[in-house]
This record gives structure tokens, C-alpha cells and sequence, in this order.
């Protein structure tokens, strides 16, 4: 990756991008895109900092800084092409609901959240919206306050969750090519979903539980003895739900290909918990479970593992 915009001329900027949760994803947005057109907006009132100041350290290990000013909340939110929700995925729709009535209602907002089910009640919420999701493979982390790290390069898939977003998505897609991220318009980005949905089941669980990095996972007793039963219920969910299904085995495979790619990331579960944070458990395995529930499947691994990533925190 080339150094982040801030550090280049603003005269091919292009519109302005709002950025809902300064986490470690939203933070390697805001350093990504262009310069000068990038707003936070704070999650509930404003900081005492006018502007979030980081360094952004990028995949080649150098390091740029980042200054990126929030909304005020008692002015109206800029005129902006769309807004990226980067919350977790508990957060997503009560920090939409704060906000969305100061958003004009032909705004895109794309949401980036992990797993499952945040995304479904956000369309559902507000259907008359343009509402999009995004399924990413870019790694970002904050070890400290002041320092977020592109992990790892990867790729964002963006596709539309309501009938309004369709028309939008070439013109969101280009307008988030302005960053030096890879960015794809996607027609199927449920299947796109469910495919990030599977590798987050079969490597977040494991290692929150293990306590380890995500390639420890792959010789650990605990694994070895749950990641058939764990990839033959997905299987059988993702064909009750209609899905294109691959094999057990092929979601074994795919699961184990990430894990040995990111052998060496701590998943954001397993950080959750090290920090007792809430995790987002209820939307990956947890939500695997209850689809079952609903459709009168018994996902008893996937069950399990939720229970036992709930019980690990007491928030």
C-alpha cells in the first residue's frame, strides 16, 4: 500500500464520506480515503478532541498520520456520498437510530459489521433507505489509542441489501476506489456474507476459547475434535436456507485456508475477550443457531460454542 491520501494533494478528493465508529476498521477507511473529506461522527456526544488523531501504520510497516474531525452534533451532518458504518454489530442499529434523522434519505449506508443478523434488521428498520453491506478481508487492529495497523491487505465486496441501494452501488463502489483499498460491487453479496459468516464460525470461537492465535487452532484437540460436526451443520443450514452449499469438507478447507493465511492475528473475538468486552458471538455462532432453531435444525456445535464464548464474559 502507497502512503495513505492524507499525505497527497486534495485536488481530486472527490465527495465526502461519513464514518460511523472509529474502530480499527473505520480508523483504516478514514487514513485511506481522500484527504480533507472524511467526517467521524461520534457515537453518542462529541469527544473533547476536536479531531481523532492516530497513526496509521500501513502493510509495508510505514507509519503516516491521520487527523480526521468529528461532526458536531448540534450542527446538521455534511452533505456526504454515503456513510460507512463501522460498529460492532450489537452497536450498528442503536447508533444508526441516533443518527438517521440527520441523514438525508437518498445517503448510502454501507454497513461493515461481522457475522450476522445486524445487517438483516438494519434493511429491515429502514427499507425505503439505500442500505448496502460490505464484506471485507482487510485486517486492521489498534494496540494502542493512537495506533491502528493494516494487518493485512485484502479486499471489500459491496452489495445491496434494499431496493433503493441497487441503483447506487456502481456510484458507491467508485467513490470508495478513491481510497487505495480494492473495492468490487457484488450482486450476491448474501452468499458473500454467509462465505465471511463460515470462516469467522470456524476460527473466532476456537481461538476466544483457546486463547490463541488463529493458527494454533488448527492442531488443538478441542478443534480437531468439533470442526467436522461444527462444518457439517453449516452445510446443512446453508442448504435449508436455499444458499449454494459446498461440502463439509469444503468449508473445513476453506475455514483451515484462512486460519493458516492470518496464522499469526489474534481474531477479534478472541481480543474482545482479553479485554472482557461483549463479543459477537450472538451474530456468527449464535446466529448460526437460532437460523437452525427457526428452521428446526439442531446445530449443537455451534450452540455450544456460543454458550461457552458468552460465558467467558461478564458484560
Amino acid at each position: 500500500m502507497a502512503a495513505p491520501r492524507h499525505q497527497e494533494a486534495t485536488s481530486a478528493s472527490g465527495g465526502f464520506t461519513l464514518i460511523l465508529g472509529a474502530g480499527a476498521i473505520g480508523r483504516l477507511w478514514a487514513a485511506s480515503l481522500p484527504p480533507q473529506r472524511v467526517r467521524f461522527i461520534p457515537r453518542d456526544t462529541v469527544p473533547a478532541a476536536r479531531c481523532c488523531e492516530y497513526r496509521l501504520q500501513a502493510a509495508d510497516g510505514n507509519q503516516y498520520p491521520a487527523s480526521i474531525p468529528y461532526c458536531e452534533t448540534a450542527q446538521p451532518l455534511p452533505r456526504a456520498d454515503c456513510l460507512l458504518v463501522t460498529t460492532k454489530a450489537a452497536d450498528a442499529l442503536p447508533a444508526l437510530e441516533r443518527h438517521i434523522t440527520r441523514l438525508p434519505r437518498d445517503i448510502p449506508v454501507v454497513l461493515f459489521q461481522n457475522g450476522m443478523g445486524s445487517q438483516q434488521r438494519i434493511a429491515a428498520r429502514w427499507p425505503e433507505r439505500p442500505i448496502l453491506a460490505a464484506v471485507t478481508t482487510e485486517g486492521a487492529n489498534n494496540p494502542s489509542a493512537h495506533l491502528t495497523i493494516h494487518a493485512g491487505r485484502g479486499q471489500t465486496s459491496i452489495g445491496s441489501l434494499t431496493p433503493n441501494a441497487e441503483h447506487c452501488l456502481p456510484t458507491v463502489v467508485r467513490h470508495l476506489q478513491n481510497s487505495r483499498l480494492r473495492v468490487f460491487p457484488e450482486p450476491e453479496i448474501h452468499q458473500r456474507l454467509w462465505q465471511k459468516l463460515i470462516v469467522n464460525a470456524g476460527i473466532n470461537p476456537f481461538t476466544a476459547l483457546l486463547n490463541c492465535v488463529n493458527g494454533d487452532i488448527l492442531a488443538h484437540p478441542f478443534y480437531l475434535q468439533h470442526i467436522d460436526p461444527l462444518c457439517q451443520e453449516l452445510h446443512q443450514l446453508m442448504a435449508r436456507e436455499g444458499l449454494n452449499s459446498p461440502s463439509a469438507d469444503a468449508l473445513r478447507e476453506t475455514i483451515e485456508t484462512v486460519a493458516r493465511a492470518t496464522a499469526l492475528n489474534t481474531s477479534s473475538m478472541r481480543a474482545d475477550v482479553l479485554k472482557n468486552r461483549p463479543t459477537e458471538i450472538d451474530y456468527i455462532n449464535g446466529y448460526v443457531a437460532s437460523r437452525g432453531e427457526a428452521l428446526n435444525l439442531e446445530l449443537a456445535t455451534n450452540r455450544m460454542l456460543a454458550e461457552r464464548v458468552r460465558a467467558l464474559t461478564h458484560c
